[in-house]
């Protein structure tokens, strides 16, 4: 999809310099499986021409230290952690995109600290922003270092997903006049839009995850403004699956699905 230009046709896009910004909020990763394994990926980028900026968002356990003694020894200079005491994903995830663009950065992306990005994660991401998408939505597969996914569960997850994305294009919530294109699921692990759209769009709002789907309500506000955005299933991220263990695979989709399942404990770590 592209932006149409005014008076018609297809907006042209114009070559403009990239600096890439990675966004991860953090709450309680100290563990065997959590930021460092993420740090890890993102140290091991084929692309390694990006800032980085992680937020804790409360932790108690550690992991700001854990973070700010990793940078330290992997002398990473363009890495940084800032701190988002308002508890939420999209209070966190905000509070990152917005210094990262303070830094200089003109191109957002973000993952989480249960992700594991493959090592050519920003090379794609670079390159679905370079087809002239200024909103990009990856797709997410079973993590399967952290907790057993056989491969059937592997399949039943994967559909999983593609029924919710179908799902999202119907969902009432979704529909309105005023949006420029279709839906599409961009989760907030796996995602990247530009600086200047993001603050068009106002960001992510600054909810907490139980209250708000925060990458549901920011696809929404950009399909207000252009209509250049798209999936793009080639830029991949592998997500814990520690929800769909702990809640079942069931209640896990009512989750996601406007909360119509509300668990007692969300953080699930």
């Amino acid at each position: 999809m592209s932006a149409p230009a005014p008076g018609g046709g297809e907006a042209r896009h114009e070559a403009r310099p990239v600096r890439l910004a990675v966004v991860v909020p953090a709450l309680d990763e100290a563990h065997e499986h959590g930021i460092l394994t993420t740090l890890r990926a993102l140290r091991a980028q084929e692309d390694r021409d990006f800032d980085l900026v992680v937020v804790d968002n409360g932790s108690t356990d550690g992991t700001p230290d854990l973070v700010q003694a990793t940078i330290a020894d992997w002398a990473e200079p363009r890495w940084r952690l800032v701190t988002e005491e308002q508890k939420g994903t999209g209070a966190a995830a905000d509070t990152g995109m917005r210094a990262a663009i303070a830094g200089g950065a003109t191109h957002l992306a973000r993952t989480d600290a249960d992700c594991v990005p493959p090592p050519d994660w920003t090379v794609r991401v670079k390159a679905a922003f370079a087809v002239g998408h200024d909103l990009v939505a990856g797709r997410i597969v079973a993590r399967t270092d952290d907790l057993p996914v056989s491969r059937v569960r592997q399949a039943v997850l994967s559909g999983a997903v593609s029924l919710a994305s179908t799902f999202g294009k119907f969902r009432p919530g979704n529909q309105d006049p005023s949006y420029l294109g279709p839906y599409v699921m961009a989760p907030g692990c796996n995602m990247a839009i530009t600086a200047d759209l993001y603050e068009r769009a106002g960001g992510f709002p600054r909810t907490a995850i139980e209250d708000l789907h925060e990458d549901r309500a920011l696809v929404n506000e950009v399909r207000r403004l252009t209509s250049s955005y798209g999936a793009h299933p080639e830029v991949v991220v592998r997500a814990s699956t520690r929800r769909a263990h702990a809640w079942g695979l069931v209640r896990t989709l009512g989750w996601y699905a406007d909360h119509r399942y509300k668990p007692e404990v969300v953080d699930i770590r």
